[in-house]
């Protein structure tokens, strides 16, 4: 007598592996929540710290020796805060534009004049995060730098779509002003193709 096991059937073997896929569908589901979940709580908490270090740098500011030399900046560091009224944005600008540093606010491209310095200061920011709302933006708003020794006032004059290698947009200016830059389309999935910028002078 043959004793060994029949081999399952084709539609058992099918199946099985329907339900192997919806595990794996499922508990990637589950990693991928769980890490949206702790980017947007670490984005919290930098934004929630980086608003107490502007004010630390304001009060420190005042009591400052004005002959003491400036530290040199390092990746991260507090800048400033961006504010737009009208879209009800809010961000903290910290210094560079690397993955961990676009993840916790808006960067300050490096190569650009400081957010308040003269000239055109280059700020990025992740579409689907911090400049989310920038779709919105039109000409003429208002745009809001707080930083350590002031608050300056923008008004947007132009904004347009470019291709991500026209630094044009970041062209050195005598004058003021203030460059943002995400990517687009804003609802695009996977790695965009283009750039939306948004140029700003000072009031």
């Amino acid at each position: 007598m043959n004793l060994r096991p029949s081999p399952p059937l084709p539609w058992v073997r099918k199946q099985r592996r329907i339900l192997w896929a919806r595990r794996l569908l499922l508990i990637t589901g589950i990693v991928l929540l769980v890490y949206v979940g702790l980017t947007l709580l670490d984005a919290r908490y930098s934004q929630a710290s980086a608003e107490h270090t502007l004010e630390t740098q304001i009060q420190n500011l005042k009591k400052a020796d004005p002959r003491q030399p400036i530290s040199p900046l390092k990746p991260g560091d507090v800048l400033g805060r961006i504010d737009i009224p009208r879209l009800g944005m809010s961000f903290a600008v910290l210094q560079g534009t690397s993955w961990r540093t676009l993840r916790r606010g808006a960067g300050h491209i490096e190569g650009t004049p400081l957010p308040g310095e003269p000239g055109n200061s280059g700020i990025a920011g992740h579409r689907d995060t911090f400049f989310r709302e920038l779709r919105k933006i039109h000409e003429h708003d208002e745009i809001q730098l707080q930083t350590a020794t002031g608050l300056l006032h923008y008004e947007v004059d132009w904004m347009k779509v470019v291709q991500p290698d026209d630094v044009s947009v970041l062209t050195p200016s005598t004058d003021s002003a203030l460059t943002l830059v995400t990517c687009y389309p804003f609802y695009f999935v996977g790695s965009a193709s283009q750039r939306f910028v948004v140029h700003a002078r000072k009031d």
